[in-house]
């Protein structure tokens, strides 16, 4: 059987681009690991339009009802699958996953992206416990207290301004001696009396109990290890798209993101579209993850009944 179309992802975009395929009545393979995304360990998300308060696990578990509900018999839900290859085949395309073969007139890619990890002794134990990835999700959560973000790049200094929104305190620890950020923005942030910044800061360890307490950094010029007592640690060193299986059939960038026409969502291989954390889109959120994927299955749609 060649599918209408083929969505790979089973987060806020590829369930949000199934919904409507279905309802389009597009027949349509949707395959992914699970239905889980970055924001499956936030524990309080307030920012998901309509659900005034959801926890990161129930977001996704309410997705996937969703695209049951309306799956029917136009969406072939592949969950557990993992996509391994992408291919052109005459006029349609050939989804290679860890457990079968597939082929699509047309393929949305929504398979997102992972955070890079902060790795120090303690990064993992605390994960959801007081260090977090996601601002948005998150920053509400530590109202008052003294709050380190790791990294000195545009999303460094971006989170810092929305938290200090809400914290007592924020401090920035930047690897080097020079910001990767916009010097507008690091001027405007560095401005905030409640905001600092520490330069030539090497993450060393990261302390606590049931909770963060305490974050540890080596000064690097002097050798000295600063202990900073604080209750809340945000990481924002970087993006690692989900793209290496589609790396040569459609153009990527620098970073490994997929460039999009932002009309349409096209790619730079017609019949294929990416929505979501995984293309060059400025700003990671779930609601613009799922709204692109809707633009993204609106143009799809137009592609293959005109």
């Amino acid at each position: 059987m060649i599918y209408d179309l083929a969505i790979l992802g089973g987060g806020p975009a590829g369930v949000a681009a199934g919904v409507y395929a279905s309802r389009k009545r597009l027949t349509t393979v949707f395959i992914t690991p699970s239905f889980e995304s970055q924001s499956s360990v936030a524990d309080d998300i307030q920012n998901w339009i309509g659900t005034i308060s959801i926890s990161g696990l129930d977001l996704a578990e309410n997705l996937k009802k969703h695209l049951q509900a309306y799956a029917a018999d136009i969406v072939t839900i592949r969950e557990g699958e993992s996509v391994t290859l992408v291919s052109k085949n005459g006029d349609h395309f050939s989804i290679t996953t860890d457990a079968g073969s597939y082929e699509a007139k047309t393929v949305l890619i929504a398979t997102g992206s992972h955070r890079r990890k902060l790795e120090v002794p303690g990064a993992s134990q605390f994960d959801g416990k007081g260090l977090t990835y996601c601002a948005s999700c998150d920053g509400p959560l530590f109202a008052d207290k003294d709050v380190v973000v790791v990294g000195g790049g545009n999303a460094g200094f971006e989170t810092a301004a929305q938290l200090l929104a809400y914290a007592k305190s924020v401090t920035l620890i930047n690897r080097g001696d020079v910001f990767r950020a916009d010097p507008v923005t690091v001027e405007k942030v560095l401005a905030h009396p409640h905001m600092k910044a520490v330069t030539n800061a090497i993450p060393k360890k990261i302390e606590g109990d049931k909770f963060v307490s305490s974050f540890t950094y080596t000064d690097e010029k002097t050798g000295e290890e600063i202990t900073l007592p604080i209750q809340g640690i945000f990481v924002e060193i970087g993006l690692i798209p989900n793209t290496d299986f589609i790396k040569d059939v459609v153009k990527l960038n620098t970073y490994s993101q997929i460039p999009i026409d932002h009309k349409t969502q096209m790619t730079s291989v017609p019949g294929i579209w990416a929505a979501g954390d995984c293309t060059d889109v400025l700003y990671h959120q779930n609601n613009i993850a799922a709204g692109d994927a809707v633009k993204a299955l609106e143009d799809i749609y137009l592609y293959l009944r005109t």
